[in-house]
């Protein structure tokens, strides 16, 4: 069992968002969103365009990178639904509930054909007391420029918007290629928070085994429920940097990453970055298909230790594993499927399903039912 984290209280978290234009997502329309969500669906109806439309906002609000995720990302043309002939505008709009009230963002984009990037048109927020039952006035940011103003505002609202969103973190530890981070030296102090394609793992675990080692030995029995065959990470610091390299229970030889299966190295980053500590965590966290090359019971404990960090942190996951959605509850799940083109998102609530659950169904029964999902 993983050493007790301390108490933490979230300042704030999504909510409830509206999405017009981004990609496949044509009209979101105040999607509520749990702190623990379940994202599910068939492949190609869009839950990636979800997980990256917060990878956007990660980026564009974290030291003013908007272009540059534009440029990662395909250009300015592919974020919108259907380029930009058919939607000439993105348009956004996220709650983010604290104890006290809401704090709400919206902004439009539009196109910048010279150059292929994004401009934003227009940016406001806002706070509602929920005591006073009523929403507040828009506050508008003045100008227009292709990175946000929001960064630069002084007023408690915006730095409460700011501070949360800015944090929105996409993992994906889908790159085991020969080319991969994973397979690289790392500088030893890059070791602070895990990488969000899982590059700096060794880096991370050095540090774990030096200054947590209770952690780090709780981590490495984890990694052993589900893969027996290690014994412990064997990492040794060459000039000021560490490679990823590991001892079997059965032999002498020390294996490094390009002799490890890519699901191996994948649950080799999950669990580590599960197992830190809550100051070493965004308050944000996106899994974008984390049962990718996982035996089930190794999805079933990731699973497990994703709802364990989502007692304080908000969690997003991607899936489309029954064995993922089985370890989750209705009230988690938002299902994606793709109407025309177009994703559609929706909640399901407990009362249009009990019936199933009643009749002893598990959630992927009722889910692969059908092929568009868990309709009835």
């Amino acid at each position: 069992m993983i050493t007790q984290r301390k108490p933490h209280r979230l300042q704030g978290r999504i909510a409830e968002v509206s999405i017009k234009g981004f990609r496949s997502l044509e009209c979101i329309e105040k999607l509520q969103i749990p702190q623990l969500t379940v994202l599910i669906g068939a492949n190609g109806v869009g839950k990636s365009s979800f997980i990256r439309f917060f990878e956007m906002l990660g980026w564009m609000l974290r030291a003013h990178r908007l272009q540059e995720f534009v440029v990662r990302k395909g250009g300015g043309d592919d974020q919108f639904f259907m380029g930009t002939r058919t939607t000439p505008e993105i348009k956004a709009e996220i709650r983010i509930a604290t104890d006290k009230g809401f704090n709400d963002y919206r902004f439009d984009m539009a196109h910048l054909s010279a150059g292929d990037t994004l401009m934003l048109t227009h940016e406001a927020y806002r706070y509602s007391d929920a005591s006073k039952g009523r929403q507040a006035s828009w506050s508008n940011l003045s100008g227009v420029g292709r990175e946000s103003m929001l960064p630069d505002q002084k007023n408690k609202t915006a730095k409460t918007i700011y501070t949360l969103l800015r944090q929105c973190s996409t993992y994906q530890f889908h790159d085991t290629s020969a080319n991969a981070m994973l397979h690289q030296r790392w500088d030893i102090s890059d070791s602070a928070y895990l990488r969000s394609d899982g590059g700096n793992l060794a880096a991370v675990l050095l540090d774990l085994r030096e200054n947590d080692s209770p952690r780090y030995r709780q981590l490495v029995q984890q990694i052993q429920r589900v893969f027996p065959t290690l014994e412990d990470f064997v990492l040794e610091p060459v000039a000021g940097k560490v490679l990823l390299r590991w001892k079997s229970k059965y032999s002498d030889k020390v294996f490094g990453a390009h002799l490890t299966s890519d699901g191996s190295l994948r649950l080799f980053c999950l669990l580590t970055l599960l197992s830190l500590p809550d100051e070493r965590l965004p308050d944000i966290l996106f899994f974008d298909e984390p049962e990718l090359g996982l035996h089930p019971h190794a999805i079933t404990l990731v699973s497990e230790m994703l709802k364990r960090v989502a007692k304080t942190r908000q969690v997003f996951i991607a899936t489309q594993s029954p064995f993922m959605v089985d370890c989750f509850d209705l009230e988690n799940m938002i299902v994606a499927e793709a109407r025309d083109g177009a994703t559609t998102l929706r909640n399901l609530p407990r009362e249009q399903y009990q019936q199933w659950l009643d009749d002893d169904y598990l959630l992927s029964d009722i889910w692969l039912k059908t092929p568009v999902g868990l309709s009835v």
